[in-house]
């Protein structure tokens, strides 16, 4: 009988306040080591804290993106236990009464379409960061643990889903649909190198038909490549323990990526273990109906919403609108060209092809072209009013994705403008035909694949400026003779 695979994905973000969760102190990334810390997120006796309600807004916006049930009334909880980065002894969080729960997103899969459920989303503060090696210049022992609290406090919304996945590759296309959302939103940065995103898999294997089985936990994932290895590794563990008649132990495992392997790190904790009681220095958080709705109208159009939308309006292929719709920067930057120019399939071909790749040699974001979408919009209008040639245009495009400018004013400077005056084409298309008598003469004696050779020598004569349909008509016209 074989076996199935059940998954079910925790995922950390780090919410973009510019202070923590319940105090002033800056979630700047980078900053010296403990530098951003204070009585509050450190826990000091008889500091109270106070919540950001930049939070609150931001876990709504990611509560309205997947169509979450949002709870007008939540909790905030202790969660208890031990650990050197932990500096309170506890986190706050939320657990029986969270904001939000009962949305769900799409994913692709090899049926066409699956729906996830998330079962939560609740707010959370983050723990400290222990670094392992110490950095280089550190007076601290080469095998020293070192403390890094900057993190303690900043704002996390923790998204739990179903365990609906069943593969490796369906839980890293739920992480990247969730990170999407994430990004489209501004509630999270997405930056999994930096710790922004993380995701712990609840990952256990059963044979068909059977109840659930007992799940490992593999934390801290912080890539889609390692989120796959890990699942990957761990579900070829479990079998192979189970058809030699072992048993599976529910604990917290590691992911080693030199290796490949996931390794035990602890057993696993229930709710009971983490003693969790209301938070006594935090009042209920109540939220107002008018508060969801301001937040709800600051949302952007969403992935898949404009997707459906790019299909329908634009008759472009679903493949090509999934990648414009990709990122929210990328997506704004298509459809103002496509707006300005006033031909949104080849603005489509051109922000596909030629922005992506710029952007892609140069490691940089859309944002920080130096072609802006007004620049591309006038360079398609001039390539579809017959104003240049696609050849000069991508000559125009390279020149102004390096350092800006003007199309019609490169055009104009350097006299790239397209020849469509038939008496100029005719005349270049006859000084051709003089000086390549030989292939006129195998031209007229049936050899037509010449035609090309000829098309090749006027544009070469016109400097590639010749209107490709008035020169071919010309020179169909002249051999033919």
């Amino acid at each position: 009988m074989p076996w199935e695979t059940v998954i079910g994905l925790e995922v950390h973000a780090r919410l973009q306040t510019r202070s923590k969760m319940f105090c002033g102190c800056s979630t700047t990334f980078g900053a010296p080591p403990n530098s951003h810390v204070c009585p509050v997120c450190l826990g000091y006796p008889g500091a109270l804290p106070v919540l950001n309600r930049q939070v609150v807004a931001l876990a709504l916006r990611m509560a309205l993106a997947t169509e979450c049930v949002i709870h007008l009334e939540s909790l905030f909880a202790r969660k208890n236990y031990f650990y050197p980065d932990l500096p309170k002894g506890y986190q706050i969080s939320q657990f029986e009464k969270p904001i939000a729960t009962g949305g769900g997103i799409s994913i692709p899969n090899a049926a066409g379409v699956k729906s996830v459920t998330i079962r939560r989303i609740h707010l959370e503060e983050d723990a400290g960061k222990l670094l392992h090696q110490p950095p280089e210049g550190s007076e601290a022992p080469h095998d020293a643990t070192l403390i890094d609290l900057n993190r303690s406090g900043v704002p996390l919304i923790e998204i739990v889903s179903e365990p609906d996945l069943e593969s490796a590759e369906e839980a890293v296309s739920y992480l990247t649909r969730l990170r999407q959302l994430l990004m489209y939103t501004d509630v999270c940065d997405g930056n999994m190198e930096e710790g922004s995103l993380r995701c712990d898999a609840n990952i256990s294997v059963r044979r068909r038909g059977e109840t659930l089985g007992t799940r490992s936990e593999v934390k801290n994932l912080n890539s889609f490549r390692f989120l796959g290895r890990a699942i990957e590794f761990e579900v070829q563990r479990q079998i192979a323990l189970l058809e030699n008649g072992e048993r599976i132990v529910q604990e917290t495992r590691l992911f080693d990526p030199a290796i490949g392997e996931t390794r035990a790190m602890r057993s696993k904790e229930e709710a009971h273990d983490y003693r969790y009681f209301p938070e006594p220095d935090l009042l209920p958080l109540r939220i107002t109906s008018d508060l969801v709705e301001q937040v709800r109208s600051t949302l952007p159009l969403l992935p898949q919403e404009r997707v459906a939308r790019y299909e329908r309006e634009y008759s472009i292929s679903r493949s090509d609108a999934e990648v414009l719709a990709s990122s929210r920067r990328l997506a704004d930057y298509f459809e103002e060209t496509a707006s300005s120019s006033g031909h949104p399939r080849t603005a489509a071909n051109w922000v596909r092809n030629e922005i992506l790749r710029v952007a892609n040699e140069r490691k940089i974001g859309i944002e920080e072209l130096e072609l802006r979408p007004p620049m591309l919009a006038e360079l398609i209008r001039m390539i579809e009013e017959g104003e240049i040639s696609g050849k000069v245009a991508k000559e125009v495009f390279d020149e102004i994705s390096r350092s800006g400018g003007s199309p019609r004013s490169i055009v104009e400077t350097r006299g790239l403008g397209q020849i469509s005056d038939p008496s100029i084409i005719r005349a270049a298309a006859e000084r051709v035909i003089a000086a390549n008598g030989e292939q006129v003469a195998q031209y007229r004696a049936g050899k037509t694949t010449l035609f090309g050779f000829f098309v090749g020598q006027l544009m070469k004569e016109t400097r590639g400026k010749a209107k490709a349909e008035v020169a071919n008509q010309l020179l169909r016209e002249l051999l033919d003779r």
